[in-house]
């Protein structure tokens, strides 16, 4: 276990939270040896205290954790932001991944797993994660919503054209979703062309697409945008703006 933190001099930083000391061990080093940083947390009280504190590029999250579980710490962390998460479980059950990818996971691997594939896995939502470039100098407005692709930000605007100072609470995954949909409003999107674009290298099934879709829109209608994204019944989704 890390008592203290890495130099941020290099690599961006992985916490691996996991109980199995072999396991972290043997992820830990790979995870170094391919240039990034780490940090072991052992329980999931530790975790949360670990990513308080270091504000991890992303976090690798074992379910099965002693005392607090790793759905509990998936919680907690989604409550604060937008941190990559990729849960690690030794159940090769759909249910329990789409449990955690509807709470925000961004991927998941299941045990036993290839320590040279959970970097992969890594190194591709970290590319996911990182600021979409765009030619265009201003943000995309589709009604009154918002979005920033560079700053990898949605926002609310109000009836009088302003921009609301607080970002939508988005996981990444979220925000490509939405940035992929708001690019070509009106326009339907296969479920299998947004896992391509949204969630590259990725193992993730139609019904995991409906999921982050179905969180997305929960939000967007918490922020006062209702029905702003269409189920197309056999084919897909898209993102249709009111008048």
């Amino acid at each position: 276990m890390s008592s203290s933190f890495p130099s941020r001099d290099s690599g961006q930083l992985v916490l691996v939270v996991e109980d199995e000391t072999g396991i972290a061990d043997i992820l830990i080093a790979y995870l170094q040896r391919d240039g990034l940083r780490t940090l072991h947390a052992e329980d999931g009280e530790q975790a949360l205290r670990l990513f308080r504190q270091a504000r991890p590029d992303i976090v690798l999250l074992d379910i099965h954790l002693p005392g607090m579980d790793g759905v509990d710490v998936l919680k907690h962390i989604r409550s604060d932001g937008a941190t990559p998460v990729i849960m690690v479980t030794a159940l090769a059950d759909d249910v329990d991944k789409l449990l955690s990818l509807r709470l925000g996971a961004d991927d998941y691997v299941v045990k036993p797993f290839s320590p040279a594939e959970v970097v992969a896995r890594v190194r591709a939502v970290l590319r996911r994660s990182a600021p979409i470039t765009t030619t265009a100098a201003a943000p995309i407005r589709v009604g009154r919503l918002e979005i920033d692709l560079e700053a990898h930000a949605a926002f609310s605007v109000d009836e009088g054209g302003e921009t609301q100072a607080a970002p939508l609470p988005l996981t990444l995954t979220e925000f490509r979703l939405l940035a992929c949909l708001a690019a070509q409003p009106r326009r339907c999107f296969s479920r299998s062309h947004l896992i391509e674009t949204c969630l590259p290298e990725s193992e993730a099934l139609d019904r995991v697409i409906d999921s982050h879709l179905s969180k997305l829109r929960r939000k967007l209608q918490a922020a006062g945008h209702d029905d702003l994204i269409e189920t197309v019944r056999g084919i897909g989704y898209r993102l249709w703006p009111g008048a």
